[in-house]
């Protein structure tokens, strides 16, 4: 039998679909306001791991004041000209869902670290696949969690989704405790898999920390930062929608 619905019934729907949509679009805020590099400060954490005390203090002071000298603002764009410390939040976030643009040039080698901890990878996808380098895949394409165990899942993406360089590609990344999802340009390249603790591995993720972006040799360009916070309970829903697809 086939149910005819009532063309109010139907046109409720919809605008509810529409209004839960907008109310969630809505949550998000932005992180970079376009206008100047408040918010943010320069960090590489790999060249502070093993320090300590006034040397440790010295050397993250250092990469604060030369921020600016490699990290700028253009036309509404936080542009990176491949060196310097990483472009690191004063805040700190735990489960959030992110927005986010970049674009970026050949031989590109970048990513976004959450929570601090390293990385949703962004590669120049037409990089050719060297055999030396087993482990490195960027013909395989962006937003896979590049420094989990190689071939352990979600590691490389799912598919390739990047677009030619020159043009804009668009994030959506969702962390939620240590497992994350990833769409690039609106398809699923990581679907719900675990990010390792890339500074202790037998430890999960910490519960909070600031977003970065990597910069790493080349030109990069980001716009459009938001973050919108995801709740205990929208979490544990996510978590167990997730869970009964396996």
């Amino acid at each position: 039998m086939i149910m005819k619905l009532n063309p109010l019934t139907l046109g409720g729907l919809v605008l509810a679909v529409c209004l839960a949509t907008r109310a969630e679009d809505s949550a998000f805020r932005p992180i970079f306001n376009g206008k100047d590099l408040s918010g943010w400060y320069g960090l590489n954490p790999h060249s502070v791991v093993k320090l300590k005390d006034e040397k440790k203090t010295e050397a993250l002071k250092k990469m604060r004041d030369e921020f600016a000298a490699d990290w700028k603002v253009e036309n509404g764009e936080l542009v990176n000209d491949g060196h310097g410390p990483y472009a690191t939040t004063e805040e700190e976030f735990g489960d959030i869902e992110l927005l986010i643009e970049y674009k970026t040039v050949a031989g590109a080698d970048s990513g976004i670290y959450l929570r601090g901890t390293p990385q949703v990878q962004i590669w120049d996808k037409s990089q050719v696949f060297d055999p030396a380098k087993p482990t490195r895949r960027p013909h395989l394409g962006s937003g896979g969690l590049f420094n989990n165990t190689p071939d352990t899942p979600g590691r490389d993406p799912l598919v390739v989704a990047d677009k030619p360089l020159g043009e804009w590609n668009s994030f959506r990344i969702r962390q939620i405790g240590a497992r994350t999802w990833v769409w690039l340009n609106d398809q699923l390249v990581v679907d719900g898999n675990v990010m390792e603790n890339y500074w202790d591995k037998t430890q999960p993720l910490p519960a909070k920390g600031p977003i970065m972006l990597q910069t790493h040799g080349g030109e990069i360009r980001w716009r459009n930062l938001q973050v919108r916070e995801i709740g205990a309970e929208e979490a544990k829903k996510i978590l167990a929608e997730a869970d009964a697809k396996k």
